[in-house]
């Protein structure tokens, strides 16, 4: 019995201390996905931009700011002089619109209402978020964001479909800064 124990503790020993080896994939898959899904992004990209460069164009007149969020913009009324900018957790308090690149109206002010927001702090398409950062109390300036900055591939769910490009019409109306402790 004894030879028994030491002939299993031996077997054992000996295959207990092999390395485990590493498995190799049953398929390999290459990254034709999503290669064809960047090149599919880059020209939905391509074509907005180039719609944007056409709004652009036949607007010669309005001054149109380049943001390096990758969005446009021009002020319908611009505020001189100082004034403040919403910074994190200060409530803004403004109105908006929102049409496609052929000026269809997606969403009015009236369906819109007066949006109460605190900066950084609640839901907001990127877009949106990123330019209100840019104004002050009293401002209203129009954005044109492709849709990578506005609702993307999923749209709002609602009236903006797969990656649509917008325009919309910002008033703030106020802002009431954070109160710090």
């Amino acid at each position: 019995m004894k030879q028994l124990q030491t002939i299993l503790l031996v077997i054992f020993l000996f295959f207990g201390c092999n390395q485990p080896e590493a498995r190799r994939p049953v398929s390999v898959k290459t990254g034709s996905f999503i290669d064809r899904s960047v090149a599919l992004n880059k020209t939905l990209n391509n074509e907005q931009h180039e719609r944007i460069q056409q709004i652009i164009q036949n607007n010669p007149d309005t001054k149109f700011i380049v943001s390096p969020n990758g969005f446009w913009y021009y002020y319908n009324v611009e505020v001189e002089g100082d004034s403040i900018t919403p910074k994190f957790g200060d409530i803004v308090n403004f109105n908006y619109d929102v049409t496609d690149f052929n000026n269809t109206t997606i969403y009015s002010l009236e369906e819109l209402k007066i949006q109460n927001y605190a900066m950084d702090q609640e839901e907001l398409f990127s877009g949106l978020r990123e330019g209100l950062k840019l104004m002050k109390a009293g401002e209203t300036i129009t954005f044109l964001f492709p849709s990578d900055k506005a609702y993307g591939y999923y749209g709002d769910e609602n009236k903006i479909g797969t990656n649509i490009p917008i325009i919309c019409k910002v008033t703030i109306n106020k802002i009431t800064q954070k109160q710090t402790n």
